[in-house]
């Protein structure tokens, strides 16, 4: 009589619930079939909560005794104080776990018995263990998505990147008084689906059910076929899909008990949520061996620094991945300078005039991210007559020269350029710091600035030391865009093969490659990224130029030097007045 009434009694919960979905199934057999049957004849994953107990609704419900706030509910409320989730990017104010949340909570904060029922006295011994692994949550819930907020039009209007609730597709149900709760993605009653979600969560269906991240569909992320290749680490090992696109958001992110509680990221180091795929055996090109290199973009070398909402003008020195790339927004799309590639698309970055903007239209404002601030920058590596550390300021359009990163140049005769280069051409901050490896260079590797075995991470070979003997090789950065058949024979400067082959003073001695700030340099004295070496040419000791560290500019293909230069035992030319061109 027991057994029917107990049927009886299942029938009318599971009606007075809500069924919703042909994919329901019963509870037997899943994991939260707690009975010793479950865990032995079912093989149910979930452990058994008494050694005897048969009754597989008893672990949550009953006709009696219930307590009159919850749903015939048969288990102590946890009366404990809990850490909810936080983080700067959260427009949402989530509190202590309320309603249907704080009765998931009463078997998954772990810390009461399964087996502990308030419909029978059972011993101690009887009432089974508590959860434990993935399914046990703790009191700890900054790990976890955030639960118990109120979900409305002004939580939306906040954060744009949050579906209006009335936009909500059926499945998704908020509670009576608007919250969110785990009964949002969960049904403790469907076993339809993986981990009683209430669809499936493949290929981010659940996830962007509510949240419409900008630039998502269609990026890499969504839908990138790539699988892993079975070496290393697996990356997937918390999910059951196989491919990138199928992941989705659990590319990066996991719902609960994640590696860092902020974002909900499955590894504690940022760069390792994006390293486990980009290191070859996901994606094609092996990024981690990049960033093992000398000269590199040192992400493991900060800890939870990086933060989304932080203020591009003044924020700690740092560099993680996040810093240049959008992982929402990102696809493989391959662009002409001055414009980002796919790789930078959906980025915040830093205007000529260090003004934020939203999405960066060009790769300069990307690396203004973080080379448009002086402070906390190491000190220049070649000693420089003008001092200027922000590349923003050296390549501004109305300086004195710089190189075209930001617009056309302002020399409109260099012959030396290899086509299809010409003196309206721009070009990017990558064209000169890139792997050494990757294809600018003729290589196979990825592309982009992660690491390099020259200094200054640097795509081919620079020399700076006075004394180097010219070669293809030594100035090979230079001779990627300036033919070096054209430099030495003197077409545009009437003594570049005596200065470079013959006192063998390397290109950097008098140009300074970014160019020179307008707040400190003129067009006389700083024209042609003319910004000395102060290691090699040093002002005049004597006479009545004594102190002068000079070139005047005298118009086409003209100039003249006060200088004395190779100090160091090298000729220790005086040019005092020196003359070049017409």
């Amino acid at each position: 009589m027991k057994r029917t009434l107990a049927t009886i009694f299942l029938g009318a919960l599971i009606a007075l619930l809500g069924a919703h979905g042909a994919a329901r199934a019963q509870v037997r057999g899943s994991r939260h079939d707690l009975t010793v049957s479950g865990a032995v004849a079912f093989n149910a994953p979930g452990p058994a909560a008494t050694a005897q107990e048969e009754g597989v609704c008893i672990f949550c419900h009953t006709p009696h005794r219930a307590p009159a706030q919850t749903p015939l509910w048969n288990r102590r409320m946890p009366r404990l104080v809990y850490t909810p989730y936080s983080s700067s990017t959260l427009q949402a104010s989530p509190g202590q776990p309320t309603g249907d949340s704080k009765l998931c909570l009463s078997c998954h904060d772990g810390t009461i018995a399964l087996g502990a029922v308030l419909s029978r006295e059972l011993p101690a011994a009887a009432m089974g263990r508590a959860l434990s692994g993935r399914a046990r949550l703790s009191t700890d819930l900054s790990d976890d998505h955030p639960i118990s907020f109120d979900y409305d039009a002004a939580l939306a209007a906040a954060d744009p990147e949050i579906v209006y609730p009335q936009s909500l597709p059926s499945h998704i149900r908020l509670d009576g008084a608007g919250q969110m709760q785990c009964t949002s993605c969960h049904d403790s009653h469907n076993t339809g689906f993986d981990h009683f979600l209430v669809m499936d969560a493949a290929y981010s269906a659940l996830c962007t059910s509510c949240h419409d991240k900008a630039g998502w569909s269609g990026s890499s992320h969504d839908s990138s076929p790539a699988t892993w290749s079975g070496a290393g680490v697996d990356p997937w090992a918390h999910t059951d899909w196989t491919t990138v696109a199928a992941n989705g958001c659990e590319n990066c992110h996991a719902p609960h008990t994640s590696g860092s509680p902020e974002w909900l990221l499955n590894f504690p180091m940022e760069e390792d949520n994006c390293l486990c795929c980009h290191n070859g055996e996901v994606a094609q090109k092996d990024i981690a061996a990049e960033l093992h290199k000398p000269f590199r973009h040192a992400v493991d070398a900060y800890l939870k620094v990086h933060d989304p909402m932080e203020d591009l003008a003044s924020m700690p020195r740092h560099v993680e991945c996040q810093d240049c790339h959008n992982p929402h927004a990102a696809v493989g799309a391959e662009a002409q300078a001055p414009y980002v590639s796919g790789a930078l698309q959906g980025l915040a970055g830093l205007d000529g005039s260090g003004q934020r903007v939203e999405r960066a239209e060009y790769q300069y404002q990307v690396c203004f991210r973080c080379h448009a601030d002086e402070a906390g920058a190491p000190p220049p590596f070649i000693e420089r007559q003008v001092v200027q550390l922000s590349v923003q300021l050296k390549t501004d359009v109305t300086n004195p020269s710089y190189h075209p990163i930001e617009g056309p140049g302002r020399n409109p005769d260099v012959p030396s350029l290899i086509f299809p280069l010409i003196e309206s051409s721009m070009i990017y901050c990558t064209d000169c710091h890139a792997n050494d490896a990757g294809p600018g260079a003729g290589g196979l590797g990825p592309s982009g600035p992660h690491g390099s075995s020259w200094p200054f991470l640097l795509e081919r070979e620079y020399r700076v030391a006075d004394g180097t003997s010219e070669s293809y090789q030594a100035y090979a950065l230079c001779y990627k865009c300036h033919d070096r058949e054209a430099i030495l024979s003197d077409t545009s400067f009437p003594s570049h093969r005596k200065h470079i082959e013959e006192e063998r003073a390397p290109c950097s001695a008098c140009h300074d490659p970014h160019g020179i700030s307008a707040t400190q340099g003129s067009p006389i004295n700083h024209a042609h990224l003319i910004n000395f070496d102060t290691s090699i040419a040093l002002p005049l000791e004597s006479g009545a130029s004594a102190g002068r560290l000079e070139f005047v500019d005298l118009g086409d293909r003209a100039g003249e030097c006060w200088l004395q230069c190779h100090v160091g035992g090298l000729g220790g030319g005086l040019h005092e007045g020196r003359r070049y061109g017409p």
